[in-house]
C-alpha cells in the first residue's frame, strides 16, 4: 500500500479543486449522475451506462493496483477495490459498484485535502520572507533581492516592512509582530542586540538589522525543511498498520472467496445469493479506513505544531512524547533566558538613578553580557549613560574610566576590597547575592563606595508554569548545567526542581543514559553544542529554537520560539494525536464488525457495505482533520 493508496493529489501548489484526484472524482461523480439519468428516461441502458461510469473511475484504481502488483505488493487496496468492483457486474450490481467507486474516489480526495492542507500550512511560511531587502552600502542604500543578502549585511527595515533575514538589532527600537511565526497576538518591544525572525513585521521604527543567516538558513527556511522531513517520516503505529494491512488483505479476499463459495458447494446455497455476499465482504474488509488512520492524523498533528513552533522531525517522535516520564533541561537559554539581567541595585553615596548611570556610563561601547545587562537596565529606565574618559577594561578586575573629572571604576568584589575595605554589612549583603547565583558589580567613586549592582541570567517569564505543567502531568523534571553550583541551585528552587551542576557534556549524556537505565522514558532540552551528546542520547532530545545548529541537527523536536510551557504542549499534542488515531481505528474496525454480521446474517446487503467502507474513511480523514484546529494549551480539538 504504501506509494499507493492516496498519493497523487495533483499540483500542491494549486487549489485542491485543480488535482488530478478532484478532476477523477468529479467525472466519475457525473459520469454516475448521468448514467442515473439514463437510467430513468431510457432503461435499456442499463446496467451499461452504470458500468461506464465505474470504468471512469475505476480504471485508475486498476492501474494503481498493477503497479502494486509489479512492485511484490498484491494485496493492495487498490487490488480489493478493482476485484470487488469488477466482480460486482457479474452479480447485476453494477449500480452499487459504480457507487462504491464515486465513494472511494472521495474519501481518497478528503484524505488528499487533509495531507495538502497540512503541507500547505507548511509551505504559505515561505511566503512571509519579503522578496526584496534594502541593504546599506557605500553610505547609501539599495535595494536587492532578499535571498542574495549574505551574513554581516546591515538591511533597514521601515515600519510596516517585513524583517527580509534573521538578524540582530544594531540600531533602533520598534515593536516586532511575531504572529505570522510564533502566533503571538501581542508585539514583543525588541532593541538592540535583539534577534529578530525573518518574516516578521517591524510596526512602528526604523531599524538596521545584521544579518546573521543566509534565506537558505532562516529561521523560516529551516522550519520548512524540518517539517517536511518529519513528514517523510512514518511512526511505529503506522508502520505497523502496513505490516498488518499485508496479512489482513489477503485474509479478507479468502473470507469472501469462503462466503461466495463454501455455502453454495456445501449448504446448498444459491450462487447468486452468495456471491453477492461474498462481495459485500471484500467491501466491508477493505481496509481503507484503518491504513489512513494513523498518516492522516500524524500529517495534520505536524502541521498544527509547527504553526506554534513545535517541530518534530517525524510520526516516531510525536508519537514517542506521549510516553516521556522525565524531562532533563538545560539552565542556560533553555530554563534562563541566556543572558544577564540587572535584579538589584544597592546604592551607597549615590542613589540609584546616578549610580546607574555612572556604571552605563563605563561600560558604553563593551560587548560583555554583563555590560550589556547594565546598559539594556539604563535603557530601560530612560537613564542616559553618563560622558566617561579614557574607559578601559582592566584584565580580572573590571572597567575604569574618568567621569565629571573623577576617576571611577566598576570592579569585582575582591578587586574593590584591594581599593577601600569593605564593611562587613556590604561583605554580607554581596554574599547573600552570591549565594543566589548572582554576580555582584561594586561602583568606585575615586575610593568611595558609591553602590553596587547584582547581575543575574534570570529564568524565563514562563519557566515556572512550563515546569508545573509537566508536574502535573505526572512527569519528573532535572536540571543539568555546566554552570557553577550555588548559580544552579539559586534558579532550581525557584523553580522548585533538582538541579546537577558543573558538568561536562559526556556528563549530561551520562545522566542521561542513567536515567534511562532506570526504566524511564527521557526527554533531554537544551540548546548549546554542549548539549548535543545529551540530545543524542535521549529517547526525545528537544532543541530551544535560539540554540545552536548543531543542538537543532541533534535533535529530535525544536522548541522554535524558546517557550518552556511548550515542551508540555508537545506532550500534550502528542496524546491527543494518539487518540486520535485509537479513535479513528475504531471507527474503522467497529462499522466492518457490525456490517459484516449483519451482511452474513441477510440482514443488510451491499449499500451498507458501502457505508462501512467508504463511510468510515470519510468519517476517519474528518476526524484527523480536527487536529488542524490544535491551538496549544488552551486549545481544543
Amino acid at each position: 500500500m504504501e506509494g499507493l493508496h492516496g498519493d497523487d493529489h495533483g499540483d500542491e501548489n494549486g487549489p485542491w479543486w485543480n488535482s488530478g484526484k478532484a478532476k477523477l472524482t468529479v467525472a466519475c461523480g457525473a459520469a454516475l449522475g448521468l448514467a442515473f439519468l439514463l437510467s430513468k428516461l431510457m432503461p435499456q441502458t442499463e446496467p451499461w451506462g452504470f458500468i461506464v461510469a465505474m470504468l471512469v473511475g475505476l480504471i485508475p484504481i486498476a492501474r494503481r493496483a498493477l503497479i502494486g502488483l509489479g512492485k511484490s505488493n498484491p494485496f493492495s487496496i487498490e487490488m480489493l477495490m478493482t476485484i470487488a468492483a469488477v466482480g460486482a457486474i457479474f452479480i447485476d450490481a453494477a449500480e452499487e459498484a459504480a457507487v462504491v467507486v464515486v465513494l472511494f474516489l472521495v474519501g481518497e480526495l478528503l484524505e488528499g485535502i487533509a495531507a495538502g492542507r497540512a503541507r500547505a500550512s507548511i509551505r504559505a511560511l515561505a511566503t512571509l520572507v519579503p522578496k526584496e531587502a534594502i541593504r546599506e552600502v557605500d553610505g547609501g542604500t539599495e535595494t536587492i533581492a532578499a535571498e542574495k543578502l549574505a551574513i554581516g549585511d546591515i538591511v533597514v527595515v521601515r515600519p510596516g516592512d517585513r524583517i527580509p533575514a534573521d538578524g540582530v538589532i544594531i540600531d533602533g527600537e520598534s515593536a516586532i509582530d511575531e504572529a505570522p511565526v510564533t502566533g503571538e497576538s501581542v508585539p514583543k518591544r525588541k532593541g538592540v542586540d535583539d534577534q529578530v525572525f525573518a518574516g516578521t513585521i517591524n510596526s512602528d521604527a526604523v531599524l538596521k538589522v545584521r544579518v546573521t543567516a543566509t534565506a537558505q538558513d532562516n529561521t523560516i527556511s529551516r522550519v520548512i525543511a524540518l517539517v517536511e522531513e518529519a513528514q517523510e517520516a512514518k511512526a511505529p503505529t503506522e508502520r505497523f498498520m502496513d505490516r498488518f494491512s499485508r496479512y489482513y488483505t489477503p485474509a479478507v479476499l479468502a473470507a469472501g472467496a469462503l462466503v461466495a463459495v463454501v455455502p453454495p458447494l456445501v449448504m446448498g446455497g444459491t450462487w447468486n445469493e452468495w456471491l453477492y455476499k461474498g462481495l459485500a465482504v471484500l467491501l466491508i474488509g477493505c481496509p481503507c479506513a484503518l491504513v489512513i488512520s494513523t498518516p492522516a492524523a500524524i500529517a495534520a498533528a505536524l502541521s498544527a505544531g509547527a504553526r506554534r513552533g513545535l517541530l518534530m522531525k517525524g510520526g516516531a517522535v510525536l508519537e514517542t512524547f506521549r510516553k516521556v516520564t522525565f524531562v532533563a533541561m538545560d539552565k542556560t537559554g533553555t530554563l534562563t533566558e541566556g543572558k544577564p539581567k540587572v535584579t538589584d541595585i544597592i546604592a551607597g553615596i549615590k542613589d540609584e538613578t546616578e549610580l546607574l548611570r555612572l556604571a552605563a556610563g563605563l561600560e558604553t561601547g563593551s560587548s560583555h553580557p554583563l555590560a550589556l545587562a547594565i546598559l539594556n537596565e539604563a535603557k530601560a529606565r530612560n537613564i542616559k549613560p553618563a560622558s566617561a574618559e579614557n574607559a578601559k577594561a582592566i584584565g580580572g578586575k573590571g572597567v575604569v574610566g574618568k567621569i565629571d573629572g573623577v576617576e571611577a571604576g566598576l570592579y569585582s568584589p575582591r578587586a574593590a576590597a584591594d581599593i577601600t575595605a569593605l564593611s562587613e554589612d556590604v561583605q554580607r549583603r554581596i554574599t547573600a547575592f552570591n549565594d543566589e547565583g548572582k554576580t555582584v558589580s561594586v561602583l568606585m567613586v575615586g575610593e568611595d563606595l558609591a553602590g553596587f549592582l547584582a547581575l543575574r541570567d534570570e529564568p524565563r517569564v514562563d519557566a515556572k508554569a512550563g515546569v508545573s505543567a509537566l508536574k502535573e502531568m505526572g512527569i519528573g523534571v532535572l536540571m543539568l548545567t555546566g554552570d557553577n553550583k550555588r548559580t544552579a541551585t539559586a534558579i532550581a528552587q525557584q523553580l522548585g526542581i533538582e538541579a546537577r551542576a558543573e558538568l561536562m557534556p559526556e556528563d549530561k549524556q551520562a545522566i542521561v543514559e542513567d536515567l534511562k537505565k532506570q526504566g524511564k522514558v527521557v526527554a533531554k532540552v537544551g540548546d548549546g553544542i554542549n548539549d548535543a551528546p545529551a540530545l543524542a542520547a535521549a529517547d526525545i532530545g528537544i532543541a530551544m529554537g535560539g540554540g545552536t545548529d548543531v543542538a537543532l541537527e541533534t535533535a529530535d523536536a525544536a522548541v522554535l520560539h524558546g517557550r518552556v510551557t511548550d515542551i508540555a504542549s508537545m506532550i500534550q499534542l502528542s496524546k491527543l494525536t494518539m487518540t486520535n488515531i485509537t479513535q479513528n481505528i475504531t471507527i474503522s474496525l467497529g462499522l466492518k464488525g457490525v456490517f459484516l454480521v449483519t451482511t452474513l446474517m441477510g440482514i443488510t446487503g451491499l449499500w451498507p457495505a458501502i457505508l462501512a467502507d467508504t463511510g468510515a474513511t470519510v468519517l476517519v480523514t474528518l476526524n484527523a482533520m480536527r487536529l488542524l484546529g490544535w491551538r496549544g494549551e488552551a486549545g481544543k480539538t
